[in-house]
């Protein structure tokens, strides 16, 4: 029987047992930081930071994330709205540019039954797709094989966000 060793899985399952105790919000409490690379934020704007989702579907999945700490999205200020829209247009620029996908996905999951994993903090994903990445690891194991470190990915991704 083949291994399929995913030691920074750990750290999720740990996080997911934890939880958040303390009330904290990543999504506030990272980009106060000033640790970019660290806290996987790519790119920063006026309103809105893009980081890398830390424990990602796929390859280059980005979330486009506003400061302000808010879970309805009908009561953001335009301000902030155009800015997410901006930033996910220029994280679809970035992830095109960078990893080349056939698609991508993107979405705002508004509620934990819509599936948001942190339901107070707004925060849109985009996930890089190619044809046959769902293979039979996920399907039968319910594994996702990520094919490059986090910080790889990271260089490439603020690399182009730079240049954009």
């Amino acid at each position: 029987m083949d291994q399929l060793w995913a030691p920074w899985r750990m750290a999720y399952i740990l996080n997911a047992k934890e939880g958040t105790s303390d009330n904290s919000c990543i999504f506030c409490e990272k980009p106060k930081q000033k640790s970019d690379q660290e806290n996987l934020i790519v790119y920063r704007s006026k309103h809105c930071f893009v980081m890398l989702n830390k424990f990602p579907y796929n390859n280059g999945h980005l979330m486009v994330v506003p400061y302000v700490h808010e879970s309805d999205l009908t009561t953001l200020k335009n301000a902030i709205l155009h800015d997410m829209q901006k930033m996910v247009n220029q994280s679809i620029r970035a992830v095109t540019k960078t990893m080349d996908p056939h698609g991508l996905n993107i979405g705002l999951n508004l509620g934990q039954t819509a599936g948001a994993g942190i339901v107070d903090h707004l925060h849109y994903h985009l996930v890089p797709r190619w044809n046959g990445d769902t293979n039979f690891m996920p399907v039968i194991s319910g594994t996702k094989v990520i094919s490059e470190a986090l910080a790889d990915t990271w260089q490439k991704l603020h690399i182009a966000f730079k240049e954009l």
